[in-house]
C-alpha cells in the first residue's frame, strides 16, 4: 500500500492517536496495561522506532523532548532504539575507544569501570521518558556503540538494568544453539510479564506479536545486529548464523516479521533512480556505487520521502535472498539524513533519520522518530509516519546540532499518511489550493 493511495479526502477515516490525557496515570503502553505485545481492542499495534542518538556524556535536551512528546503523542506498544546509541567515539569514552572490533586492546578495569558509568549514566538520560511513561522497549546496536570499550554483550546487560527492557540475559543467548523452541516468557518483574522472548545474541532476538484474542501470534518484531566494519573497508554483512536464526522466526512464531537494525541493506538503492551529477540534488552513491549519482525513485518511493545522504550499507550481503520469504519489512536508520520508504519484491524498506541533536543529520526541525502502525484487517502492510520535532514541538532550542550534505533536497512536510490526530500541512494546503505536486 503507498502512500498516494491515501488522498485527503479520505483523512477523516485515518485513525486517530489521542494524545496522554492529564491524570491518567497507567502505562502510556496499551501491551505494558495488558503484560504482553498484543493488538488492542482498536485493531492496532505501534511501534516507535527511535535511530541514531549517537550522544556522549550528556543527552540534548530537545533529544530528550522529541522522544517524551513523540511517546505522549502516539502511545506506542513498545519502543525499538536501532543502534548507535552510543557515540563510541566521543571525547568522554577517550580512555577505553576502540575504533574495530579487530583492534581491540587491553584495557584496566578502571577505566573500563569509569566507561560502564559513563555508559549508564547517558542511557538513563533518554530512557528516564520510557521508564517515567512505563513504556517497553528493545534494543540493537550499530557500528559506533562498542567504540566507546564495551562490547555489545557488555551494553546489553546495561540496557537489561532499566525497567522496560525486553533485551534477553545473556544466558538466554548462551542456551539458544540447543534450544528451538518458541522462547522463553520474560516473567515477573519485566513491564511485560507475559511477553514470550526468542533470543539469539545481543542485539539479535524476536519479540511474537498477539492478536486481539491473545490465542495466537499475528506478527514478529525481530531486531537484528547488523554488525559493524569490514576488514578490507566499508561494512560487513551480518552474521550469518544471526540471519540463519531469524530465518527460523517464522516457523517458531507463525508470522511473517518486520525487522529492525541498523545498518541498510544494498536492496535500498533499488528504490533509487541514477542520475547525472549534475541533477538537481543528486546524492553520490556508496562504495560499490560511488560512481553513481541518485535521487529518490518517485515510481518505487512513497511521496514525501527524502534524501539527504549516499546509502551507506556493505557492498554485497546475502540478508535480502536468506529472509525475504519471512519479511513484512525491514526498517533501518545509519544514514543519518535519509527518510523514505518503498518496496522491493513485496517487501517493505524504510529508512529512518536521526533523532539526536547531538550529531550529524536533516536540518534541526525535521530531527525525527518513527512511527509505525499496524492494522489487525491487513497486519502485513503497515502505515509509517515520521514524528519531526518541527511539527511536534516547535522550534529546537540546541545550537549543536549540525546539517551534512547541504545540497540535499529539503525534506517535504510528512511522508503522505497522517496517522496523528491533526491534519498533515500538505492536507490543509490542498484545502487552500486544491492538489499540487511534488
Amino acid at each position: 500500500m503507498t502512500e498516494t493511495q491515501h488522498m485527503p479526502e479520505n483523512l477523516s477515516s485515518k485513525p486517530r492517536i489521542k494524545p496522554a490525557e492529564e491524570g491518567d496515570g497507567r502505562p502510556v503502553s496499551v501491551s505494558a496495561r495488558l503484560g504482553r505485545l498484543q493488538f488492542h481492542n482498536s485493531g492496532k499495534f505501534r511501534v516507535l522506532q527511535v535511530s541514531d542518538i549517537q550522544v556522549g556524556a550528556r543527552v540534548s535536551q530537545d533529544t530528550v523532548s522529541l522522544i517524551e512528546t513523540s511517546l505522549d503523542t502516539v502511545r506506542p506498544d513498545v519502543v525499538v532504539f536501532t543502534g548507535n546509541q552510543i557515540a563510541g567515539y566521543d571525547p568522554a569514552f577517550a580512555e577505553t575507544f576502540t575504533k574495530r572490533l579487530w583492534s581491540a586492546r587491553e584495557r584496566n578495569d578502571a577505566a573500563l569501570a569509569r566507561t560502564r558509568q559513563k555508559v549508564h549514566d547517558v542511557i538513563a538520560q533518554f530512557l528516564a521518558p520510557l521508564i517515567e511513561r512505563e513504556v517497553p522497549f528493545a534494543v540493537t546496536f550499530g557500528n559506533h556503540d562498542f567504540q566507546c570499550g564495551l562490547t555489545n554483550a557488555q551494553l546489553n546487560e546495561i540496557y537489561r538494568t532499566f525497567p522496560g527492557c525486553l533485551n534477553p540475559p545473556a544466558s538466554a543467548c548462551d542456551a539458544e544453539a540447543a534450544d528451538d523452541t518458541g522462547g522463553f516468557c520474560a516473567g515477573d518483574g519485566s513491564v511485560l510479564p507475559e511477553q514470550v522472548i526468542i533470543p539469539f545474541a545481543p542485539g539479535t532476538f524476536a519479540l511474537p506479536v498477539l492478536g486481539l484474542e491473545g490465542a495466537s501470534n499475528v506478527l514478529a518484531l525481530a531486531l537484528l545486529d547488523s554488525g559493524s566494519y569490514a576488514q578490507g573497508g566499508g561494512f560487513a554483512s551480518p552474521d550469518h548464523e544471526a540471519l540463519a536464526f531469524l530465518q527460523t522466526v517464522p516457523r517458531r512464531t507463525g508470522a511473517r516479521m518486520m525487522l529492525f537494525q541498523h545498518m541498510p541493506l544494498p536492496q535500498y538503492y533499488d528504490l533509487l533512480k541514477p542520475v547525472a551529477p549534475t541533477t538537481a540534488y543528486a546524492m553520490q552513491g556508496y562504495r560499490a556505487h560511488a560512481d553513481q549519482y541518485y535521487v529518490l525513485d518517485e515510481n518505487k518511493a512513497q511521496i514525501g520521502g527524502y534524501m539527504g545522504e549516499g546509502i551507506s550499507c556493505p557492498d554485497v550481503s546475502d540478508e535480502f535472498a536468506m529472509l525475504h520469504d519471512g519479511l513484512v519489512g525491514v526498517s533501518a536508520g545509519h544514514d543519518h539524513r535519509n527518510g523514505f520508504v518503498g518496496n522491493v519484491d513485496g517487501t517493505m524498506l524504510i529508512a529512518t533519520p536521526t533523532c539526536g541533536f547531538d550529531t550529524y543529520g536533516p536540518a534541526p526541525d525535521h530531527r525525527a522518530t518513527r512511527l509505525i502502525e499496524f492494522d489487525i484487517r491487513h497486519p502485513y502492510e503497515p502505515r509509517t509516519q515520521l514524528l519531526a520535532f518541527g511539527e511536534l514541538i516547535g522550534k529546537p532550542s540546541s545550537k549543536k546540532a549540525y546539517t551534512y550534505a547541504i545540497n540535499a533536497k529539503p525534506p517535504q512536510d510528512g511522508e503522505g499518511d497522517d496517522l496523528l490526530r491533526r491534519p498533515s500541512l500538505w492536507s490543509r494546503l490542498f484545502g487552500l489550493f486544491g492538489r499540487h505536486g511534488r
